[in-house]
């Protein structure tokens, strides 16, 4: 999101906002035209009202405490008391959404461990998943940009596990009657599915070299905004060649094409159809 981004008196959403649960939220952030711009962004949804805004981690947690809002929104980054170390003090109070450009796993995992509820970093979302966002972590629910995600799952893969209960995990390959591959021998076995699949599925789909590119992009979870800053094109031509996409995968859907095109669908190593 930009920081000017704003949306029009028209797209207020009063007949939607009627069965929702109206949130009050606090916005912390250092940059005046940034939290000017998410208090009119989010301002513009009936079910959403900014109570009161901040600088830094201390005037958050004081306009916490008089404020009572059901959701903050925190920057990392700031001058005086930073995001990180508010943290703890503000998640008694509301549930807590990190909205910065600190994209450093190492942020995101110290955010996620002292309480944050969710954490979005500007550029990879639109203004209706900023609002959509809001919403969920305001009902108890996480929300993650793509680079925030991918940093909770690096970090749950190169952490050290715990015991499984029940033996969980433990069964001997012997059990089975044919040799699991070793991810050093055999390579192929070895590589991701997505670095396998979209050549073949390229020709199988008959997709042009921009499309296969593209599908690659939706395949990995990029939504259209961070796909069209990729390609150096419009959102609106992005659109375009999606469009196309779905016709030669004969897909409805992101997730359907996404399969197809990996090789997870049902049928998906047959007919196009």
């Amino acid at each position: 999101m930009t920081p000017d981004q704003t949306i029009p008196h028209d797209q207020v959403e009063p007949a939607e906002a009627a069965g929702r649960t109206h949130l009050r939220v606090l916005v912390a952030d250092d940059n005046p035209v940034v939290r000017a711009g998410l208090t009119a962004l989010l301002s513009g949804r009936e079910d959403i009202t900014v109570v009161a805004e901040a600088t830094d981690g201390r005037e958050a947690y004081e306009a916490a405490r008089l404020h009572g809002p059901d959701v903050i929104l925190l920057d990392v980054r700031m001058p005086g008391v930073d995001g990180i170390s508010a943290l703890p003090h503000l998640v008694p109070i509301a549930p807590v959404l990190m909205l910065t450009y600190s994209s450093e796993s190492e942020i995101v995992h110290e955010a996620l461990r002292r309480g944050a509820g969710g954490y979005l970093v500007h550029g990879e979302f639109t203004a209706d998943q900023l609002v959509a966002a809001v919403r969920d972590v305001g009902s108890g629910s996480a929300h993650f940009t793509a680079s925030a995600a991918g940093a909770v799952m690096a970090g749950l893969r190169s952490s050290q596990p715990g015991p499984l209960p029940e033996n969980l995990g433990r069964a001997s390959a012997t059990a089975y009657d044919t040799e699991i591959p070793n991810r050093h021998s055999q390579g192929t076995f070895a590589k991701p599915l997505s670095r396998l699949q979209p050549p073949v599925a390229q020709s199988r789909y008959q997709l042009s070299m921009r499309e296969a590119e593209i599908m690659e992009l939706i395949a990995s979870g990029m939504n259209n905004q961070q796909i069209a800053a990729t390609c150096f094109i419009s959102e609106k031509t992005v659109k375009n060649h999606i469009n196309r996409i779905f016709a030669k995968l004969h897909s409805t859907s992101r997730a359907e094409a996404a399969a197809k095109w990996l090789g997870t669908a049902p049928n998906s190593h047959g007919d196009p159809r």
